[in-house]
């Protein structure tokens, strides 16, 4: 059932029109270890865009370098178009706290999608249903409090086991919805596609010292074909390719309950193990 209150994901991705600048606040409700929850800030980010008056068409791709920590309190954003034709616009955006070096650094491309051949070569992940699951229970950070996780493959194991052993499957297969159930549109796809645990954590069994550098997401999906699928949770898989001198890569794969491949993404990420 969906909440008639305003949810908290709209609240930590709010962000209000200034002068020259657009304004944000962290969430202690999405925050991680160390720093805002990367999806939440992401999420952020692009709503600005949307809410932008020169913003025209869907979001086609969004990447975020995370440059250096964010505080806990108030931020800017500097939003700029870079270049537009008639078909696409090309954006930047700059986050700062307290007129310090940019924190949070992205680019952004929106689309005016128009009718045309469609073809998805990629197979539908097949999956018990999201009811069939329990959750999982939840962890310190309270940004994944916020989420549902239900795993149909490669359950997170924090016991750091394979610390003596062979890595364990980067692999996992999942259900994620907010907890509090909210429809699916672009700035929770955006913030999903960076909710999957590290993958160094289900190679090596264990929490660690874990932190994104670059994520990008491509959106495969416009508002009109959110607003027709009409969900509130996406089944996700992600897997790792390499662990390598404290850099490890994650790519993954959002999809709609009816078939439907809605957002790919992929990061680099720090890890100390």
């Amino acid at each position: 059932m969906l909440t008639k209150t305003r949810h908290l994901f709209d609240d930590a991705t709010r962000v209000t029109a200034g002068d020259s600048r657009w304004q944000g606040r962290t969430s202690e409700d999405y925050w991680a270890f160390v720093g805002p929850f990367g999806g939440a800030t992401a999420a952020t980010i692009l709503r600005a865009l949307i809410d932008h008056p020169q913003r025209s068409g869907d979001p086609l791709a969004l990447t975020v370098n995370y440059c250096a920590p964010i505080a806990q309190g108030d931020f800017d954003l500097d939003v700029r178009l870079v270049k537009a034709n008639r078909s696409s616009q090309h954006w930047c955006v700059e986050l700062t706290q307290g007129g310090a070096e940019v924190a949070t650094l992205a680019t952004a491309v929106f689309a005016e999608r128009r009718p045309s051949w469609s073809h998805q070569p990629a197979p539908f992940p097949q999956a018990k249903p999201f009811e069939q699951i329990r959750p999982f229970p939840k962890l310190a950070a309270s940004w994944a409090n916020q989420y549902d996780f239900r795993f149909v493959e490669g359950d997170p194991d924090f016991s750091g086991a394979a610390r003596q052993t062979e890595p364990a499957s980067a692999f996992s297969k999942l259900w994620i919805g907010d907890r509090v159930p909210r429809k699916i549109d672009m700035l929770s796809l955006m913030s999903m596609s960076d909710a999957f645990f590290g993958r160094v954590f289900h190679a090596r069994r264990a929490m660690l010292p874990f932190g994104t550098v670059s994520l990008t997401t491509y959106f495969h999906a416009s508002v009109e074909d959110l607003e027709a699928e009409d969900i509130t949770r996406v089944l996700a898989v992600a897997d790792a390719k390499i662990f390598h001198k404290s850099y490890g890569d994650q790519h993954g794969e959002l999809w709609s309950p009816n078939g439907k491949l809605l957002a790919t993404t992929t990061q680099i990420a720090y890890f100390k193990a």
